[in-house]
C-alpha cells in the first residue's frame, strides 16, 4: 500500500482513568512506509447486506471536576420523571456557580463523589468502611466502591423524587459502564468549554482570605479594602505549574466517557458572564422538562442542535477514521482505535469470557512491517491494562522470553527489548506499576495468586520453536482468570528438521483456536497489492463482523460505508461477494464468471 510517511513524530497519547493518569508514549520511531497484510479468514454462515449507511458521528468532548451547591431546594416542576443531569468543566470554568444556579431553580439533589465519600466514612456505613480501608492504606478507592456509593445515593427517596445533578462522576470508562449496566443515564451531559489561557488566568489570579474563606481575583474581583488585601494568600494549588498539570489531567479524564455519553453531550461556551451561561443551560433543561415523552436531547455544539441521532449501543460507534494510509497515525486515530478495543474487550470480560484475543492491524499497529511499531502496540496494551486497573484489577503484562537452546536460542525480532521498554514506560501518577500493573514472561511460573488477569503482547512462534506449550501451561495455571492475547501469531513456523510441522501440530492449532476474538480490524485491498485501500473488516464484541467500503468524495475526503454484516468471520469469497453486491452476484452465478474483484484480500 502506498503511504505517506511524514518525518514528524506522532504526538503522545493520553487517556484517563480513576486510578491513573494515562501518559503518552515517551518516544516513537520514525516509521517508514508500511502496509496491512492480507486477511486470512474462515467460513461464515449468515450475511446481511446493508442498504444504507449511517452517518458517522462526530467526536465530542466533555467531563469532570467538582462544585458545591446546597442540596435543599423545592422539588422540580415536572410532570414526568425527575430531571437527571451530569455536568463537567475544567478547574475555574465556573461550574460551581452553574451547579448552584441549577439546584436553586430545579431543586435537584447535588451529588459529588468527594462529599459522598466523606459522608459514608463518617457515618460508618459498609461502603464507608471499605473506602476507609483503602484510604488508611494510602490507596485510591477502587471504581467499584465509588460506584456502589453513588448508586446507593441515587436510590435514596429524595433523589428519586427530586432528580439529581451528578458532578465529578463518572470520570473513567469503567465507572460509566457500571452506570450503563444498571440503566442509570442522565437526560443531558453538560460540558463548560473555556480556553486554557482564560482558565489559567482565573486560577493563578485567585486569592483566598484566610479569615473569611472568601475567594477574590486580583483583576476580576479585587478585595474591598487594603486591610483585606494585605491578608490574602495564594492557594498552594493555584501556581502556574500546578494549574497546567490539573488542566492536563482534566483533558485526559474528559475523554474517558466519550463513547458512553457522546449522544447526550451539550457543549456550552463558559467564557461568558455566569448569567448568560445559565440562560443557555436553562433553555436546554427546559426543553427536557417540556418533553413529556422523556426523549433524550440530541447532541449539540455549544448549545446548537445538530439533529437527531440513534442512541443504540451499536450506533454509538462513530465509524471508521479516514486517511489510514498516512503514517504515522494521528493521536486522534490511535486513541479512537484504543477506545474501540478497550470497550469491546471489557464487554467480553464482563460476559465472563476468559480466553480472548485482539487482532488489530491498522498500519501503525503492524510491527511485522516495521519493528519500531511495537511501540504503538505497547501503547495499546498500556491503555487496555490501565482500563482494567481502574476497576481494581491486578493485571500482569507478559512478553515471551527467549526460546530454544544454544545456537538456536532467540526471541522474535519484533519483541526484542519489549520487556525493558515496558519497565521504562510511564504507567501513571498513582504507582500503578508494581501494584495494579506487573510484568512477566509467558509460562506457568509467571502466574501468581494475586494476579487477576493476564495480557500477552504479540505471542508468536519462531523458526524451530513454539510458544504454544508455554502458553497452555500458563492458561492452565490461570484457571478461570482472563487471558488476553494482543495480536498473536500462533501459526507453525517452518524448521529445518520439519519437526514443528508434524509433531502435535493439530493439538497446537486447536489450542490456538480456543481463544475467542473480541476485537478484529484490518484493511482490505485487492489481492497482491496494498493500495488503494478498498475497505475494512471490523468486529467488536458482541457485534457481528462488518464489511465497509471506502468511498472517495468529491471534496477530496473519504468515508467508510457499511455494506454487509456476517455472523462469523467472512472468507475472501464472502468479502468479494459483499463488494459486488447481490445483483452482480446473481449475474456472476448465472454466467460462472467470477470477476476482477475475486482477488480482494
Amino acid at each position: 500500500m502506498a503511504t505517506s510517511s511524514p518525518a514528524t513524530t506522532s504526538p503522545p497519547l493520553a487517556s484517563p482513568g480513576h486510578l491513573h493518569r494515562r501518559p503518552g508514549l515517551a518516544t516513537r520511531g520514525s516509521p517508514g512506509p508500511s502496509c496491512c497484510p492480507p486477511l486470512t479468514a474462515y467460513s461464515s454462515r449468515a450475511v446481511t447486506f446493508v442498504p444504507a449507511p449511517a452517518a458517522p458521528k462526530p467526536a465530542l468532548r466533555g467531563l469532570r471536576f467538582r462544585c458545591r451547591a446546597a442540596d435543599e431546594a423545592p422539588p422540580p416542576a415536572r410532570g414526568e420523571a425527575p430531571l437527571k443531569v451530569m455536568i463537567s468543566g475544567a478547574p475555574a470554568s465556573g461550574k460551581g456557580t452553574q451547579c448552584r444556579m441549577i439546584v436553586e431553580k430545579y431543586g435537584l439533589v447535588h451529588i459529588s463523589t468527594g462529599d459522598l465519600l466523606r459522608a459514608e466514612v463518617s457515618s460508618g456505613t459498609e461502603i464507608g468502611k471499605k473506602a476507609k480501608e483503602y484510604m488508611d492504606n494510602g490507596k485510591l478507592v477502587p471504581d467499584q466502591v465509588v460506584t456502589d456509593m453513588v448508586v446507593s445515593r441515587l436510590s435514596q427517596p429524595d433523589v428519586q423524587e427530586r432528580g439529581w445533578l451528578l458532578d465529578g462522576y463518572p470520570r473513567s470508562f469503567s465507572q460509566a459502564q457500571s452506570l450503563e449496566s444498571m440503566k442509570i443515564r442522565p437526560d443531558i451531559f453538560i460540558v463548560l468549554e473555556v480556553p486554557d489561557d482564560i482558565l489559567i488566568d482565573r486560577c493563578v489570579g485567585r486569592r483566598l482570605d484566610p479569615v473569611t474563606g472568601k475567594i477574590y481575583h486580583v483583576k476580576n474581583f479585587p478585595p474591598e479594602n487594603e486591610e483585606v488585601s494585605a491578608r490574602l494568600v495564594t492557594r498552594s494549588d493555584d501556581t502556574f505549574e500546578k494549574v497546567k498539570s490539573r488542566l492536563e489531567t482534566y483533558k485526559q479524564n474528559s475523554e474517558a466517557i466519550l463513547p458512553t455519553y457522546s449522544d447526550l453531550l451539550n457543549q456550552i461556551d463558559g467564557n461568558r458572564p455566569a448569567e448568560v451561561v445559565f440562560q443557555e443551560i436553562d433553555s436546554l433543561l427546559q426543553k427536557i422538562c417540556e418533553n413529556t415523552s422523556a426523549n433524550k436531547l440530541t447532541k449539540t455544539n455549544n448549545g446548537k442542535p445538530s439533529g437527531s441521532v440513534d442512541t443504540g449501543s451499536k450506533d454509538e460507534w462513530r465509524g471508521i477514521p479516514t486517511r489510514l494510509n498516512n503514517i504515522p497515525h494521528s493521536r486522534e486515530i490511535r486513541k479512537y482505535f484504543y477506545d474501540d478495543v478497550v470497550k469491546a474487550t471489557k464487554h467480553a470480560v464482563g460476559d465472563k469470557k476468559t480466553r480472548l484475543q485482539i487482532d488489530i492491524n491498522i498500519p501503525e499497529l503492524n510491527p511485522e512491517m516495521d519493528v519500531y511499531r511495537i511501540g504503538t502496540l505497547m501503547e495499546l496494551v498500556r491503555e487496555l491494562s490501565l482500563s482494567f486497573a481502574d476497576d481494581g484489577k491486578r493485571v500482569k503484562v507478559c512478553v515471551q522470553g527467549s526460546m530454544g537452546q544454544g545456537a538456536f536460542a532467540g526471541i522474535p525480532l519484533q519483541l526484542a527489548g519489549t520487556r525493558k521498554i515496558l519497565e521504562y514506560m510511564d504507567w501513571g501518577d498513582y504507582d500503578a506499576k508494581g501494584t495494579f500493573i506487573n510484568f512477566g514472561a509467558v509460562g506457568a511460573t509467571e502466574v501468581d495468586k494475586e494476579d487477576d488477569m493476564f495480557v500477552l503482547i504479540a505471542p508468536q512462534n519462531a523458526v524451530g520453536n513454539c510458544i504454544i506449550d508455554d502458553m497452555k501451561a500458563m492458561t492452565d495455571a490461570a484457571g478461570d482468570r482472563p487471558v488476553i492475547l494482543v495480536n498473536p501469531r500462533l501459526k507453525d513456523m517452518p524448521a529445518s528438521s520439519g519437526i514443528m510441522q508434524t509433531m502435535g501440530r493439530d493439538m497446537r492449532l486447536k489450542y490456538a483456536a480456543s481463544f475467542e476474538t473480541c476485537y478484529s480490524f484490518r484493511l482490505l485491498f485487492y489481492a497482491g497489492s496494498f493500495y488503494p485501500i478498498m475497505g475494512a473488516l471490523r468486529m467488536a464484541y458482541p457485534n457481528k463482523y462488518e464489511i465497509y467500503r471506502r468511498v472517495d468524495e468529491p471534496n477530496g475526503k473519504e468515508k467508510y460505508v457499511l455494506i454487509a454484516e456476517f455472523t462469523e468471520k467472512p472468507t475472501p469469497d464472502d468479502i468479494t461477494a459483499a463488494f459486488r453486491g447481490p445483483t452482480k452476484e446473481k449475474e456472476k452465478a448465472a454466467s460462472g464468471f467470477w470477476g476482477f474483484l475475486s482477488g480482494i484480500l
